[in-house]
């Protein structure tokens, strides 16, 4: 489905203090700009905001970073943090976002920055052959990732092939799968299941929610 333009989605985020509007120049800093010690998580492609915005206030002992490549999805899980926190009555002083390509993400993460843990959240499946370089599982990107990553890929999908197929990226970019079930919801592993529009959406729809976590092989 095609995003609509929105006008103000860009100056609104440009005015937000948790907002990085240039991220290149955080490469290899942004450990410094949480000015502690916290683990450092990041979200590929945080949508609408309905991970971030559960998982970030009920962690406050974690740093987050989340990234979109839509100005018009970031505004939105820029208002779900505010009101989130707003809610909980906390400051939102441990969540940074910005927009990228995350096909670019290698430009703004460098070894540096040490981050601890990835999710990958109902991404693109990408189906088409020629289109599956796109994949935020696939090899590709998971090599970019290993630059900057000293902890764990934490990846949900709807989609069968894709799930299944990113075994292989996984494997062929020196990756160990941890864990992983066809059916999070029917399996034993509950922790920290933080459940988005997507996810309710599939469910709904009858289709059974994959997940895996992935370290890198020693």
């Amino acid at each position: 489905m095609r995003i609509r333009c929105k006008p103000w989605a860009k100056p609104e985020l440009e005015a937000c203090d948790f907002c990085i509007n240039e991220p290149e120049q955080m490469k290899n800093k942004w450990r410094e700009e949480f000015k502690n010690d916290a683990p450092l998580y990041l979200e590929l492609g945080c949508g609408k905001g309905g991970f971030i915005s559960q998982a970030a206030p009920d962690n406050p002992g974690i740093n987050y970073i989340a990234v979109d490549i839509k100005n018009e999805m970031l505004v939105l899980a820029k208002r779900k943090l505010e009101e989130a926190y707003k809610e909980k009555n906390m400051p939102l002083d441990n969540v940074r976002i910005f927009i990228k390509n995350v096909e670019q993400i290698d430009n703004v993460f460098g070894p540096e920055d040490k981050i601890d843990r990835i999710y990958i959240n109902f991404c693109n499946p990408w189906p088409k052959p020629k289109h599956k370089k796109r994949r935020l599982t696939h090899i590709r990107q998971l090599e970019k990732y290993k630059t900057f990553l000293n902890g764990e890929i934490w990846f949900k999908t709807d989609d069968d092939d894709l799930f299944k197929e990113s075994f292989q990226y996984f494997e062929d970019a020196g990756f160990e799968i941890k864990y992983k079930t066809s059916d999070l919801h029917n399996s034993e592993y509950q922790e920290n299941n933080y459940v988005t529009e997507h996810e309710k959406m599939f469910t709904q729809e009858g289709k059974k929610i994959k997940f895996l976590i992935a370290g890198r092989a020693h």
